[in-house]
């Protein structure tokens, strides 16, 4: 053990994972971390691992570390290579359940970081935290480690595999005509060739690999990122627009017209589909997803259930459901299903292939049509807002107090949502940076108005740039 000598970077073990920067997620951080996980394993008797990365820069020679420090300690470690996060979790649920992945996500190419799964559940704040501590105990900022540049490895054997599963799940009544958008992440090979072998026609954008993202961050949730796919599917005269993130764990989707299907609405369609084959389910969602998809549950006959914010959240309470939750979504387009066919994790390609194996054999021909039941709402998009160094729970407390004045449905499952007949309204405390999230959504543009004017109104006395900022949401 080595005596610290420089500050350890306890804000990128996250809620969910750790992500930072590279050069505050160095290798020597890296190395330290390994030693937390590997305590972590061992604590559950568990001495064999799946190992996966990304297709940034530095995830080949992270995935190094980690594996040759697992080695060291006589753990078993199956390397998979650059995949998904999916292929990851795949693999991990055929060996016991425990994977490590390499990867940021939908971060920019300046950041990395790392996820994993015991016994086949996320590890919970807690147990990052555990490992956050242990890793403390073992960084030295001066350690020297080897970290040549490593090529990105692609195991075909392994990917095939995955594929076929896939292919083996799912059934399309007739093809279709596909632009896909890799995002030049790791996920974007894979679709493509899953799509092609179900017979569709694939118009591909940024599927090869290159951690430098030359045009922007794998982020499919910002729309701006995604001009070249709309537009490939105007010219192209497409059925469908798919583009995955960095490690493919989430879904954006575009109908023929190239308009996107906000998240509300894909999670709508995908309860509609399980309440089909499963009634009286449960389906789960989080606190950022608009009231229409609490009324669709609701009207399809199924049990609604929102829980906080974050996919290991919501994979954890699927596992735990026991069979009773058969899906579950969230705003930030990560979808899982848990149904019997899905296998409980969020998979961005597989999402997209339950849609498109139901309009395939549905009465509808377009995207547009099946989407037409659940039509878009008024809405803003998540906006970030600074807490201006101010105590969150400060602000969150003086919404729940002041919102006492409104006919509404509080809760604080994650933050303060307020629920009205005709929308609802949330703020919560990030677990990434020093800001709040906020999101509006109602029937019409003037109640959205009114229910952001109201969040407004309640902070404007005592916090009045909150308030401001809350009025610029868009």
């Amino acid at each position: 053990m080595t005596t610290l000598h420089a500050i350890f970077p306890y804000h990128i073990f996250r809620a969910y994972d750790i992500r930072g920067k590279i050069n505050v997620l160095t290798a020597q951080v890296v190395q330290a971390i390994a030693y937390g996980l590997i305590e972590q394993f061992e604590s559950i008797n568990q001495y064999e691992i799946v190992l996966g990365y990304d297709a940034r820069l530095t995830s080949p020679s992270y995935a190094a570390i980690i594996a040759d420090m697992f080695k060291s300690e006589n753990f078993k470690v199956i390397e998979i290579g650059c995949c998904s996060s999916p292929m990851m979790y795949f693999f991990a649920r055929q060996t016991g359940g425990n994977g490590i992945m390499v990867t940021a996500s939908h971060n920019p190419k300046s950041d990395n970081g790392l996820k994993w799964m015991r016994k086949g559940l996320p590890p919970t704040p807690e147990m990052i935290q555990q490992v956050a501590l242990i890793a403390h105990q073992y960084y030295d900022a001066k350690l020297q480690i080897t970290n040549a540049s490593i090529s990105h490895q692609i195991n075909q054997e392994l990917c095939l595999q995955y594929q076929q599963a896939l292919l083996s799940d799912i059934h399309l009544k007739r093809s279709f005509k596909i632009v896909l958008d890799g995002m030049h992440g790791s996920a974007g090979f894979l679709a493509e060739s899953v799509l092609k072998k179900l017979g569709c026609t694939v118009i591909s954008l940024r599927c090869n690999i290159d951690g430098n993202f030359p045009d922007n961050a794998p982020d499919p949730s910002k729309e701006q990122h995604l001009t070249q796919l709309k537009y490939a599917i105007k010219e192209q005269h497409a059925d469908i627009g798919i583009a995955l993130d960095g490690d493919g764990d989430r879904l954006v989707i575009f109908d023929e017209n190239a308009q996107l299907i906000t998240a509300d609405r894909v999670l709508s369609l995908c309860a509609q589909i399980c309440l089909e084959q499963h009634p009286h389910a449960e389906i789960v969602y989080d606190v950022k997803c608009s009231s229409m998809v609490r009324n669709t549950i609701q009207n399809l006959g199924g049990i609604p259930k929102m829980i906080r914010t974050g996919s290991t959240f919501l994979r954890k309470y699927l596992a735990h459901s026991n069979g009773k939750a058969v899906f579950g979504g969230e705003y930030a387009g990560h979808y899982v299903f848990n149904d019997g066919r899905g296998h409980g994790y969020d998979d961005g390609l597989y999402a997209a292939l339950r849609i498109l194996e139901y309009l395939s054999c549905s009465s509808h021909t377009t995207l547009s049509a099946l989407f037409r039941q659940y039509p878009e709402r008024c809405s803003t998009e998540d906006t970030y807002i600074s807490t201006y160094t101010i105590t969150p729970q400060l602000v969150l407390d003086n919404v729940a107090l002041k919102s006492q004045a409104f006919d509404a449905q509080m809760s604080k499952i994650d933050g303060i949502r307020l629920d009205f007949k005709d929308g609802f309204g949330i703020i919560r405390a990030s677990n990434t940076g020093e800001y709040f999230t906020v999101r509006f959504d109602a029937d019409n543009p003037a109640r959205l108005n009114d229910i952001r004017g109201a969040f407004a109104a309640m902070l404007s006395d005592d916090y009045p740039q909150i308030a401001l900022d809350i009025l610029d949401a868009q």
